[in-house]
């Protein structure tokens, strides 16, 4: 009677008889867990985060036992012991899940690290005691299935109640969670539920609920990683403080854009007496000036071109929609700051011309604002040779 209760418990063989639903889930939740393990390991190699350990671990336990399922789906027979420890690895895969889909958002803290041992005791313990023969004669090995179904259920309850608000992608790891508690319900339920004409159906569609599980889990993993990648990428690329794209990547797409033979404008700002602003008021204060200084800017250049740091207080934008008016673009930025910030800004622009390289077309413009920086400040100076010239012998004596 034991055999035939713990049977009814066990993941794949509820029925008692193989099934080919059963194996195609079974082989196909192997294939995503593999991808999923070797993405894992492929990216811990790279970033070392405990996440990808802790899904690679949770991989590993799951690969076991889907191999476990598609044995006994193809009529292999399935040994009491090993429907033990089958459920205790399913069990142990679904904490250390979880576990990882909190730590791809939140790093786990001295708390957290606790919990998660406390639960994997209160899972291993009694398992270890069964296989050394040391639990009491009333708890039979159907009890220790059922006790894997219960704390499965244990932890399903607090992952929802505390994973689920601390993390990105509520929707679909609710869904995850969701799908798992179906598969629960089945599981709990199934030796209750006669073996009566048309069962089949169900035995066929709830086979299934584990795969959509894994389906699940694996979006969840392959979004937060692109996620991550593109913040990756985009700190490469950026300026740390101001958002501004860095002069590395201004560069090469000012160069790209010229390549392709497209009209472009770079327009040049510097941030006047920033180094009294940083004397008087602090870094942070200038700081805060910057960055109010390139939001200006972006919101200007919205649509129609790129800004990016150049240096310290210097900011840059190119322009590249014909439609746009470069002087009036320069002057709007130029009374917004001085409007809305406690500083004025010297800007200078220049316009490509043929033959003309992206180092001389950025020159132009720094040349440019240098006559608006010695000339009064606070002002637009457009680039023109002649100006250049006589500000350069000025220079000189």
């Amino acid at each position: 009677m034991e055999s035939v209760t713990v049977t009814l418990l066990s993941l794949r063989g509820t029925w008692g008889f193989p099934s080919l639903a059963e194996a195609v889930s079974a082989a196909c939740g192997l294939y995503i867990i593999l991808m999923m393990a070797l993405m894992c390991v492929i990216i811990y190699s790279r970033q070392r985060k405990k996440a990808y350990l802790l899904f690679s671990v949770a991989a590993i336990f799951i690969m076991t036992y889907e191999a476990m399922n598609l044995y006994s789906a193809c009529g292999g027979q399935v040994q009491l012991h090993w429907i033990v420890w089958k459920n205790t690895l399913e069990a142990s895969a679904f904490m250390l899940i979880n576990a990882a889909v909190l730590q791809l958002y939140r790093k786990l803290k001295r708390a957290g690290v606790w919990a998660l041992l406390v639960l994997g005791a209160l899972l291993i313990l009694p398992v270890l005691a069964w296989a050394a023969s040391l639990l009491p004669a009333w708890i039979s090995t159907a009890k220790l299935v059922e006790f894997t179904l219960f704390y499965r259920a244990l932890v399903l309850i607090l992952s929802a109640v505390f994973i689920l608000p601390r993390i990105g992608q509520p929707k679909k790891y609710s869904a995850s969670l969701l799908l798992y508690l179906l598969w629960l319900a089945y599981l709990w339920l199934g030796g209750d539920i006669p073996a009566g004409e048309g069962m089949e159906n169900t035995v066929l569609w709830m086979s299934f609920l584990p795969l959509l599980y894994y389906t699940t889990l694996f979006i969840i993993l392959f979004e937060r990683i692109v996620e991550l990648l593109q913040r990756i990428y985009r700190s490469s690329i950026t300026d740390g403080l101001t958002g501004l794209y860095n002069r590395k990547y201004f560069s090469g797409r000012l160069r790209r854009y010229m390549e392709q033979g497209i009209r472009v404008s770079v327009i040049f700002c510097d941030i006047d007496n920033f180094k009294k602003l940083n004397d008087t008021q602090g870094h942070a204060r200038a700081d805060e000036v910057l960055k109010q200084v390139a939001q200006i800017m972006e919101d200007e250049l919205d649509e129609i071109g790129l800004t990016g740091r150049y240096g310290g207080e210097e900011l840059v934008a190119m322009v590249v929609d014909r439609r746009a008016k470069v002087e009036q673009l320069a002057e709007r930025i130029r009374e917004r700051v001085a409007e809305e910030s406690i500083v004025t800004i010297s800007v200078g622009y220049s316009t490509v011309k043929k033959e003309m390289t992206p180092e001389e077309l950025v020159n132009q413009a720094d040349e440019a604002m240098y006559i608006s920086k010695t000339t009064g400040k606070n002002k637009v100076t457009a680039y023109k040779a002649a100006e250049v010239k006589k500000s350069r012998t000025a220079r000189a004596q």
